[in-house]
This record gives C-alpha cells, sequence and structure tokens, in this order.
C-alpha cells in the first residue's frame, strides 16, 4: 500500500508542475526546431502519464475486486446447497412429469380396486343368500373366509396407494370402504354350538351299599381318566356308587381331580374315595364279582403283579370271569345299555369292572358335551380347583384371551404313527406350514405349547412359524422362577413337581385355548377335546396338526 501511494503522489506531482507551466507567458520561438522539439516531448510525456495513471487505477480496483470476491462468496457456499441451486430447476422439470403420470396410475389403480371391492360385496351378499345346504359348515366358512381375506386385502392396498394423498386423517377425492363397519365380518374359528341342553342323559342314583371298583390299567393318565369316565357311566347304568381306585394300585387321582365336585354336580355321593371305602369296611373289602369286559389278550387287561397289588391293600376276590369270550381290545364291538344290564347287573354288594378303557358303548350318548349322566355342571371330570386357578394364571401373564394351544407330541411318536396307516409324525418343516396356515386362520398372535419334544426340535419349529415376516411365539411353560406368581398355589400346596398335576395343567391351558391344535393317536390330545367340547371352548377350527394330509416323507419299517 506505501508503494502504491507513492506513486499516486508522483503524479500529483507531475500533474501540478505541468498545469502551472501552462500559466506562464508564450513565448515566440527563435526557431522552428527550438520551437518544436519541446512542445513533441511536453506531449508524449503527458500521455504517458495519463496512461499510467489509468492503468494503475484501473489495476487496484480488478485486485481489490479480485480479494473481496471470496470473503463473499465463501458464507454463500456454506449456507447454500450449491448442487441444488443448479439442479433444481433441471431435476423439476424432469421429474413432474414422472409424479403426474405416477399419480394418475395410482387413481386410476384405486378406481379398479373399488370396482372389484363392489363385486367382491356383491358377491358375498348372493353367496349367504344363496347358500348350499349340501355345502358343511366348515367348508362354507372356508369359503366365506377366503371371501372376506380378497376384501380386507383390497382394503389394505387401496390404503396404501392413498397413503401420499393423506392429509391429517383424512384422503384427498378418494373413500375406500371398510367391509368391518358395513357389517362384512364373521369368527371363522367361532365356537360350536354342541347344544348342551338337548343332550341324553340317564340319572345316576346309587342304591345302598352297592359299588363298582374301577379298574384302569391302560396306558398313562389320559387313558385312566377315559377308562374312570366310562366306568361313571356302567356304575350309572347299574345304579352303584363308583370307588376311585388307590394311590398305590393307580396314580394319585386326588392331586388332579376333584371328587367333591363330581358328588356336587350329580347331588349324590356317587364317588367315593378308595380310602373311605376301605374306612366303611373296616379295612378289609371283598370284591365279590371280578368281570372283565375284555377277553384278549388277557382277561380284564390285568396282570398278576397288579393283582398282588390289590391284596395287600386288603382287598380280597375270587376267580376272574370274562362277560364276553370273544371280546378284543384290538377290535371292540359296539354294546348297548341292554348288554351292559345283561353282563354286568347283580345283586352282589361290590362288583369290580377292568379295563373299559378300549371299550365300545353308546358312543353317541357316552362323547356327548357333558357326558351321559345328568348333572348340573358343565362337565363331571375335570381338572382340580388349585389346577384351574393356575391354569388361568398362566395364561393372564403370559397368553391372553386370544391363543392357540398346540399339543406336539413327538417321544416315542414316531415308531407309534408310522406303525399306522397313514402315518402321524411329520417333519418340522411341514408341520411348521401347518401351524402357520392355522395362524393365519385363526388371526392368533400366539402359540402355546404342549410338548414331549427335545429342544432342537422345538427350537427349530420355532425358527420356521413365521407369518407376513414376523415370528409367532411358541410358549411353553417356564421354570420356577420366585420372582413369578402365577403357579404360587402348587408351590403352597406341595404338588408343583407331581408329573401328573403338570400334565393336567396343560391339558387345563389347552382347553382354554381360542383353538386347538391336537396330535393324532394321542389320548392326551382326545382328554382335551373332551373338556373343550364340554367346556363350551370347541372351535370350528380345531383340528389335528396337519389334518388330511400325510407327512411328505416317512422311514421305512425295521
Amino acid at each position: 500500500m506505501d508503494r502504491h501511494s507513492s506513486d499516486e503522489d508522483d503524479d500529483r506531482q507531475t500533474l501540478t508542475h505541468q498545469n502551472d507551466t501552462k500559466h506562464l507567458p508564450r513565448q515566440i520561438p527563435t526557431s522552428p526546431r527550438a520551437s518544436t522539439a519541446p512542445r513533441s516531448g511536453f506531449h508524449i510525456e503527458e500521455l504517458e502519464s495519463q496512461i499510467r495513471r489509468r492503468f494503475k487505477l484501473t489495476f487496484n480496483k480488478r485486485y481489490l475486486f479480485a480479494i473481496f470476491l471470496p470473503l463473499l462468496l465463501i458464507p454463500i457456499f456454506l449456507s447454500t446447497d450449491i448442487r441444488s441451486l443448479f439442479s433444481s430447476n433441471i431435476s423439476s422439470l424432469k421429474f413432474n412429469k414422472v409424479s403426474d403420470q405416477l399419480k394418475e396410475s395410482q387413481l386410476q389403480a384405486l378406481y379398479l380396486l373399488n370396482q372389484q371391492l363392489t363385486s367382491l360385496l356383491s358377491l358375498w351378499n348372493h353367496t349367504f343368500v344363496n347358500s348350499n345346504d349340501n355345502v358343511s359348515a366348515v367348508q362354507f366358512d372356508d369359503i366365506k373366509a377366503s371371501l372376506l381375506n380378497q376384501i380386507t386385502l383390497n382394503k389394505h392396498i387401496q390404503q396404501t396407494l392413498l397413503s401420499p394423498h393423506k392429509t391429517g386423517n383424512t384422503l384427498q377425492n378418494a373413500t375406500v370402504l371398510d367391509p368391518a363397519y358395513a357389517g362384512y365380518s364373521f369368527d371363522r374359528c367361532r365356537k360350536v354350538d354342541l347344544k348342551f341342553s338337548e343332550r341324553r342323559t340317564i340319572e345316576w342314583k346309587p342304591k345302598p351299599n352297592k359299588f363298582l371298583f374301577a379298574i384302569c390299567l391302560s396306558g398313562q393318565m389320559s387313558n385312566h381318566l377315559i377308562c374312570l369316565e366310562k366306568h361313571m357311566f356302567f356304575a350309572a347304568v347299574l345304579n352303584r356308587a363308583l370307588v376311585i381306585p388307590s394311590s398305590k394300585f393307580d396314580y394319585q387321582y386326588n392331586r388332579v381331580l376333584d371328587t367333591e365336585h363330581i358328588n356336587d354336580c350329580v347331588g349324590k355321593n356317587a364317588v367315593i374315595p378308595f380310602e373311605d371305602f376301605m374306612e366303611m369296611k373296616k379295612n378289609h373289602a371283598h370284591i365279590d364279582r371280578f368281570i372283565c369286559y375284555f377277553y384278549s389278550p388277557q382277561p380284564c387287561y390285568v396282570d398278576e403283579e397288579h393283582l398282588k397289588k390289590l391284596r395287600s391293600l386288603g382287598i380280597s376276590m375270587g376267580k376272574l370271569e370274562s362277560a364276553w369270550k370273544n371280546e378284543d381290545i384290538k377290535k371292540p364291538s359296539q354294546k348297548t345299555i341292554k348288554d351292559l344290564e345283561e353282563k354286568f347287573a347283580s345283586d352282589d354288594d361290590v362288583i369290580a369292572i377292568g379295563d373299559v378303557f378300549f371299550a365300545e358303548m353308546e358312543r353317541d350318548w357316552v362323547t356327548q358335551p357333558g357326558g351321559p349322566i345328568a348333572h348340573k355342571c358343565k362337565t363331571l371330570i375335570e381338572p382340580s380347583k388349585l389346577i384351574l386357578l393356575t391354569a388361568q394364571r398362566f395364561i393372564q401373564t403370559f397368553l391372553g384371551s386370544n391363543f392357540i394351544a398346540l399339543h406336539f407330541r413327538r417321544h416315542g411318536f414316531l415308531k407309534f404313527c408310522n406303525a399306522k396307516k397313514p402315518s402321524c409324525f411329520y417333519p418340522i418343516p411341514q408341520a411348521a406350514d401347518c401351524i402357520t396356515r392355522m395362524v393365519e386362520r385363526a388371526n392368533t398372535p400366539i402359540i402355546y405349547l404342549s410338548t414331549d419334544a427335545a429342544e432342537s426340535e422345538t427350537g427349530l419349529l420355532q425358527s420356521m412359524v413365521v407369518l407376513n415376516g414376523k415370528t409367532i411365539p411358541l410358549v411353553k411353560r417356564p421354570p420356577r422362577n420366585s420372582a413369578e406368581k402365577w403357579d404360587a398355589l402348587l408351590y403352597r400346596h406341595g404338588i408343583e413337581d407331581d408329573p401328573q398335576v403338570e400334565a393336567m395343567l396343560d391339558k387345563t391351558i389347552c382347553a382354554m385355548a381360542s383353538v386347538f391344535i391336537g396330535a393324532p393317536g394321542s389320548t392326551f390330545t382326545e382328554d382335551i377335546l373332551r373338556l373343550r367340547k364340554d367346556w363350551g371352548t370347541a372351535s370350528l377350527c380345531d383340528e389335528y396338526l396337519c389334518q388330511g394330509e400325510g407327512p411328505n416323507f416317512i422311514a421305512g419299517e425295521e
């Protein structure tokens, strides 16, 4: 800057000198040469001075502009998307046309979907007004469900297409018909109306001092409960009180059943625990007649070891006798009440009948909801109050009101099922596919898993039960945790580790489910189905696992 100032001072001095000389008196040149040379030098010097001045002034302005221009551009650059400044107009011109075309396509699609929905709803109304009586209730519900699924899918597509045009809580220039609000909905897996009040019953009127001693030895607890229920029917037909077996001879029934519940429902002392019976007989009782329902594979389906156990309990008896010489548990024949009265009626005080688990008599009567005996309750054989409350607390804690229960039997089931035609043992992927279809059909968010399968199987099953990209949880009863109180009643009464109590707890939870998937060929499943039927919780969607299809792979025989 100092250098620039000195240059300007020199220019000023030169201009001052030139101006001063202009005011001097004009001298007459003495000769042409003398007068011309000084004049020419003056003009050249003056021109150079003017050029140099103008150049320096121009240079200085440009230099300053070059310095300050970046300082002005930096804030603008930092605060502005430069690319958008140059591309916004281009992109808007480029994409406005595409956006308009997309919007037009969406509106056209909405129009077509609305037309389709109108047709579907018309078909819905026409189908249900002109329903075919030859179509079963389940098949008809499947048709209704498929049609409703299409209507619902249509509605969801319309809502998705309209979402970009949504303003606040309203949709612009569009109307979506909601089938739910128009009355186009139904519960596909609704409860079955079993017409409990119309059932056929028999009065249970035990005669004084007439007893029937129940013998149930086939299979595990579920088999024994089914056998016990049939014994109750025998007792009602024969007008006898039923003696519940001792826990030293059979299962400890008082841990899973409430005998007083049965008596309260019937209104009489129709069921007597073994201990009370022996007290009446002063700890020594005699079975006057021991009648075998089945003759083969062995009479009464009882071995010598169990006969010894009876004797050790203070029970004496005569020889075993068979009601029919040709009755085989593998091919049981149908019997009527008249047949039972002819073979088992007796004036003796105490009779025993064994084992009646496989007995087939008055099937429609015995298997009806609530059973064949007149009573004021939903069912006679049901879980004890402690187990019932524990199941309810578990459901409230982990499941809620809407859940599927799955009895997934695996242990020892492979060989058992493969001996049947068709087999009932399904590969995990096939089972998962069947379960997923039921989840979609029942519209339930969670599954209760009652199983004896290994973790390797249940883990794989859990990973494969997926609907619409979401894994459906399979819930099992967790190990004991003192922080959880749902099972406190069992611990308080010291029955928490009893395997029969745990099995009955599983049954109870399954019986309360919205939908139940059972294991074909399992009496555990059959007892759950009985409870669901008696309690009125049976659903139109209840079925066996992969019902109607066989395994997609079956191993060879040994």
